[in-house]
């Protein structure tokens, strides 16, 4: 009876502590409890199974963390973490060199990469985005190419299979991926379907896949699955992302900057 109760109680600890924290690691909680980790497992399996929350990498997030809600209007994307964005892209876009031919997907974070990019002779970019069109068309030397499709005005970007199309020929040195949500178990992951479907065919013209995002998407899983993160050769967020992003650098071999 001792056991059960013991058991019983630590369930209901660990419950409290996965909606107010967010998220919830095996091992610490394998310390803190002092019991093995495969009971730990055990345990988050269990409150898995009430709809307590869902399995991550090394651990569990909230289940209020996978959503499959709404993405919020662009109006508000714009003005959400904008310093952290800013910082993002002004250091994704010190890795841009003369030569080097870029997809930048459409975002607020990316879209801060073409406001600083160098305007130099020998840079191409790609983009899907009408917003970062508009700012690459205020530097002379850049060269753009812009993908067609259907305009999506909620996000002001064109997707559909014209613009999937468009990328058959193409092959890219890096892909600048903005992110809704990012999971180590789930992946990468977007409130929309067609955008998920363009995503993965830059991904595949692509040699380098490096996400830009801010700390807000980690531990969020959203529908529409892009990549897993063991694709990624790079990450770059600001100084807020969690400790197990950090961890979870040498085992998923990307390279990763926190400015």
């Amino acid at each position: 009876m001792t056991a059960k109760r013991d058991t019983s109680e630590r369930r209901s600890q660990i419950s409290t502590m996965v909606r107010e924290r967010g998220s919830v690691q095996v091992a610490a909680l394998a310390k803190q409890f002092r019991v093995s980790m495969q009971t730990i497992r055990k345990d988050l399996h269990y409150l898995t199974e009430l709809g307590v929350m869902a399995r991550a990498y090394g651990g569990a997030i909230s289940s209020g963390a996978v959503t499959t809600a709404t993405e919020p209007p662009l109006a508000t994307k714009l003005v959400l973490y904008r310093e952290e964005k800013e910082r993002i892209g002004r250091h994704a876009a010190s890795l841009v060199r003369p030569g080097d031919s870029v997809v930048l997907d459409s975002g607020t974070t990316t879209l801060q990469i073409a406001k600083h990019l160098p305007d130099e002779e020998g840079i191409t970019v790609v983009t899907n985005d009408f917003h970062i069109l508009c700012a690459l068309a205020l530097k002379q030397k850049v060269r753009t190419v812009v993908l067609g499709g259907e305009l999506r005005r909620k996000t002001m970007a064109f997707y559909g299979a014209q613009t999937v199309a468009a990328l058959n020929d193409l092959l890219v040195d890096k892909l600048f991926l903005g992110v809704d949500g990012f999971d180590l178990e789930r992946g990468i992951t977007t409130h929309h379907e067609a955008d998920a479907m363009l995503n993965r065919k830059m991904a595949e013209a692509a040699r380098e896949v490096i996400a830009v995002t801010d700390s807000s998407k980690f531990g969020r899983v959203c529908l529409h699955r892009i990549v897993g993160v063991h694709e990624l050769t790079g990450l770059i967020t600001d100084v807020g992302a969690p400790e197990y992003v950090t961890a979870a650098r040498d085992s998923l071999s990307f390279d990763l900057t926190i400015v």
